[in-house]
C-alpha cells in the first residue's frame, strides 16, 4: 500500500530560528533552515474504508502552522513519543479538527503511554477531566499506547527509545520508521527495525549531548538498520542544511519543514 511522509516540523525544542540567536543558521536565508517544532504526517488510502486516512506523530506548538501549510482536513489519530512540551502542546490545536472527526463517527484517538497520557491529562485538564464542562473541547480519546497499533489496516509498531534516562517511544509502519528525540537505541528494538528501507530519526548535532543522538551516532544506526533513505530530523540551529548534506552520504539528508517522501505500508 502506497503513503506519503510529510515532515510537519524538522527543529528542535526551541525552534530554527531560536529566539535570541544571530548565528549564521538562525539568519539564513535558505527556508531549508526554517524548522518547526518536530511532527509527522501519514497519508494513506485505508484498506478497510478506501478513504484517505491521516495520522499524525506528536502535536507540537507549531501544530496549527504546520496543519494549515500542509492543508490537513482531518486526522483519524495521533501517536505521541513522549511528554515534553515540544511534542504535545498543540493537542488543542486539534479541536476543529475533532469536530469533524465526531461528526463521522467518535472522537480522535490519542495513543500515549501511561507517563504521556499523565502528562496530557494533567496540562489539559479542561479536555480529559471528568468534571471538564468546556462546550468545545476537543473531542479526542485517549488510547493506551500497545506494542502494536492499528489504524485501518496499517499496524504502528512501537519501538522503545531512550530520550537521555527518560523511556520514549518510536514508531515503525510498512518499510518506514520515524524515531525522534533518541539519544540510544536498546538491543531489542533493532530487531523491531529489520527491513526498514527508509529511517526518520533526529540528529541534534555534531558535538555531543546528554539526551540527543549526534550525525555521526544517527548515521551509524542507519547503517546498521541497513536503511536505504536516511532523513534527518529534530535538527538543531548549528547544522545549515546545504552545508551539512554536502558532508553526508548520498542515501542520508537533512529533512526539511514540509518535505514530502513516499512510503510503503
Amino acid at each position: 500500500m502506497d503513503a506519503t511522509l510529510t515532515f510537519l516540523g524538522t527543529g528542535t525544542s526551541m525552534g530554527v530560528p531560536t529566539l535570541a540567536c544571530a548565528c549564521a543558521v538562525c539568519t539564513s536565508a535558505d527556508a531549508h533552515d526554517h524548522r518547526l517544532r518536530p511532527s509527522v504526517l501519514l497519508q494513506w488510502h485505508g484498506a478497510e474504508t478506501g478513504t484517505e486516512r491521516a495520522v499524525v506523530i506528536d502535536t507540537g506548538p507549531d501544530f496549527r502552522e504546520q496543519a494549515l501549510r500542509a492543508k490537513v482536513a482531518r486526522v483519524d489519530a495521533v501517536f505521541y513519543t513522549h511528554g515534553h512540551a515540544d511534542h504535545i502542546l498543540g493537542l488543542d490545536d486539534l479541536r476543529p479538527l475533532s469536530f469533524v472527526s465526531d461528526r463521522r463517527g467518535g472522537p480522535i484517538p490519542l495513543y500515549a503511554d501511561q507517563e504521556t497520557a499523565a502528562v496530557l491529562r494533567q496540562v489539559f485538564a479542561y479536555t480529559f477531566s471528568p468534571q471538564a464542562t468546556y462546550p468545545t473541547r476537543a473531542r479526542v480519546e485517549l488510547k493506551p499506547l500497545a506494542a502494536r497499533n492499528p489504524v485501518d489496516g496499517v499496524e504502528f509498531l512501537r519501538i522503545p527509545l531512550l530520550h537521555g534516562e527518560m523511556p520514549i517511544n518510536g514508531f515503525r509502519f510498512g518499510n518506514a520508521a520515524y524515531m525522534t528525540d533518541v539519544s540510544a537505541i536498546p538491543e531489542s528494538s533493532f530487531a523491531l527495525l529489520e527491513g526498514v528501507e527508509l529511517l526518520a530519526i533526529s540528529a541534534l548535532r555534531h558535538a555531543p549531548h546528554p539526551s540527543h543522538a549526534t550525525v555521526e551516532q544517527s548515521l551509524a544506526w542507519a547503517r546498521r538498520v541497513g536503511a536505504r533513505q536516511t532523513w534527518f530530523t529534530h535538527i538543531a540551529h548549528d547544522l545549515g542544511n546545504e552545508e551539512t548534506n554536502r558532508t553526508l552520504p548520498a542515501n542520508a539528508r537533512l529533512a526539511y519543514d514540509g518535505l514530502s517522501v513516499p512510503v510503503t505500508l
